[in-house]
């Protein structure tokens, strides 16, 4: 079946280009302002704008899906299906799932529960909407989820690796007061009860680097990227950059922004903070960044809504312009994830994309297709 999409304004690689058409044939795009059609399904689309499936690099807003309250478990398949719904109908095309993997710290950011998920992610490919993938988050204070995360690798249920150091003084974290403030209102932990996880963290301290070297290793030996996380210093970065990581995600300042990009990484900030106009945890803003151009990918971290409003609102409140800033979510990261078939719209790329329109002046997704499938439809203003 061929698909012929036709009146968008279609966002290429560098250009934008007005009232354009496009050909959907085999999952994948075949031409670009064809001369002549046959046999086609045609779908005018009034001036929307056409642009690339956004590729999320990070989001954990799956484990909301399965634990919506503290305790509360959803069955797994479940969360699946409805998290791959709410990417879809954000614009995200290819979603990364942010699994933390911390031992028994945090409900499901424990170790077994985690990788549960990441299986159940794994499972529910075949089935999904979007591409749904696995980005396990490896805190490196906790020797126990080493074995745990080179059998996912064995088992083909991770398709990126981050690694996270959360002890209290450095990164996320600048003091204890922030850390405490953190586990408290957003899990519920006591005073006596973070005390103990900071004592833990310390006394596993030993050894984390050899650990982090031995995953990154074999991580790229299985083709899958490797990423550091609240990168705070140029030190930090050189460490990163010196067991191979490709990513630099939520570098907390502007020199370890500029540090990782002159080291070769990729640089990630959130979309919250583009959207909000600020950090949630007191790191610089996103937009600081992308000013600078230190700015590689923008992620949805825990909002995959707010990705498609904030690509919009970037050359508003900078200089970029919407070519360019549609590029922080589609090739940027698709080039940092190491994919090669998506990422842009071009002749034999994958057919993922989305059709935006403006509903009263705020961006919105009205039409999205995956590998050249059509997942959504929304019809806005249609009274």
């Amino acid at each position: 079946m061929k698909t012929y999409l036709t009146h968008a304004r279609i966002v290429l690689l560098d250009e934008i280009i007005e009232d354009a058409s496009l050909l959907i044939e085999g999952g994948k795009v075949t031409a670009i302002n064809p001369q002549i059609v046959n046999g086609v399904e045609t779908i005018n689309l009034t001036g929307k704008t056409l642009m690339p499936g956004m590729i999320d690099l990070h989001c954990d807003a799956l484990e909301k899906e399965v634990e919506p309250r503290p305790n509360v478990h959803f069955p797994l398949d479940f969360a699946c299906a409805q998290a791959d719904k709410r990417n879809a109908a954000a614009g995200i095309t290819t979603v990364y799932h942010a699994l933390s993997f911390a031992h028994e710290e945090l409900g499901v950011r424990n170790n077994d529960f985690a990788a549960e998920i990441a299986h159940a992610i794994h499972d529910w490919r075949p089935h999904g909407l979007i591409d749904n993938r696995v980005h396990c988050r490896y805190e490196i204070t906790d020797e126990t989820g080493l074995p745990i995360l080179k059998q996912l690798l064995a088992d083909d249920a991770m398709h990126l690796i981050s690694m996270m150091d959360h002890t209290p003084g450095q990164g996320q974290f600048k003091d204890m007061a922030a850390y405490h403030n953190y586990f408290t209102q957003n899990y519920k932990k006591t005073a006596d009860e973070v005390e103990i996880l900071v004592e833990r963290k310390l006394a596993a301290a030993s050894g984390a680097f050899a650990r982090m070297q031995e995953l990154a290793l074999e991580a790229h030996a299985a083709g899958i990227s490797v990423a550091s996380h609240d990168d705070d210093s140029k030190e930090r970065v050189e460490t990163m950059s010196g067991i191979g990581a490709d990513i630099s995600e939520f570098p907390v300042s502007i020199d370890a922004a500029s540090a990782a990009k002159a080291a070769g990484m990729s640089t990630i900030f959130g979309s919250p903070n583009i959207l909000r106009g600020k950090s949630q945890s007191g790191s610089m803003k996103a937009i600081e960044a992308i000013k600078e151009g230190v700015a590689d990918c923008l992620c949805a971290d825990y909002s995959p809504a707010s990705l498609i409003v904030s690509v919009f609102r970037i050359p508003e409140i900078s200089d970029l312009d919407l070519a360019s800033a549609i590029r922080l979510v589609t090739s940027n990261p698709a080039k940092a994830a190491r994919l090669d078939d998506r990422g842009e719209i071009s002749v034999g790329k994958r057919a993922d994309l989305i059709a935006v329109a403006t509903p009263g002046g705020l961006p919105q997704v009205t039409d999205v297709w995956s590998n050249g499938f059509p997942v959504y439809r929304a019809c806005y203003d249609h009274g």
